[in-house]
């Protein structure tokens, strides 16, 4: 049973870097195939998806966040990092790691998600 489990911070102010960890048991980060995704859903708005992290390391960011946003892993605590800087309060959402299939494009497991607001 492969499951995730995002946490950090609740709340974050205007201007600071917001930072999540997203911790996978059941199932090894480096797995082939396997794409560890970082979405978000502001308040009353559908999901945005922000990037990615795959089983070899490489990253995909969102074009309107990447700019701002850094995606990485720790192997050895099969851990995916999420690092959003400059945060504003429309990055006040529900933010969720997921693992996506290769070849697929589908997300086969999600995490329960965290809710995030940015507030001074």
């Amino acid at each position: 049973q492969v499951q995730l489990q995002e946490s950090g911070p609740g709340l974050v102010k205007p201007s600071q870097t917001l930072s999540l960890t997203c911790t996978v048991s059941g199932n090894s980060i480096t797995t082939n195939s396997y794409y560890w995704t970082w979405i978000r859903q502001p308040p009353g708005l559908g999901l945005e998806w922000m990037g990615a992290i795959s089983y070899s390391g490489s990253t995909y960011y969102s074009p309107s966040l990447r700019s701002r946003t850094s995606i990485s892993r720790d192997t050895s605590k099969n851990q995916i990092t999420l690092q959003l800087r400059s945060v504003t309060p429309e990055d006040t959402a529900v933010y969720y790691c997921a693992r996506l299939v290769g070849g697929t494009d589908g997300i086969d497991y999600w995490g329960q998600g965290t809710q995030v607001t940015v507030s001074s």
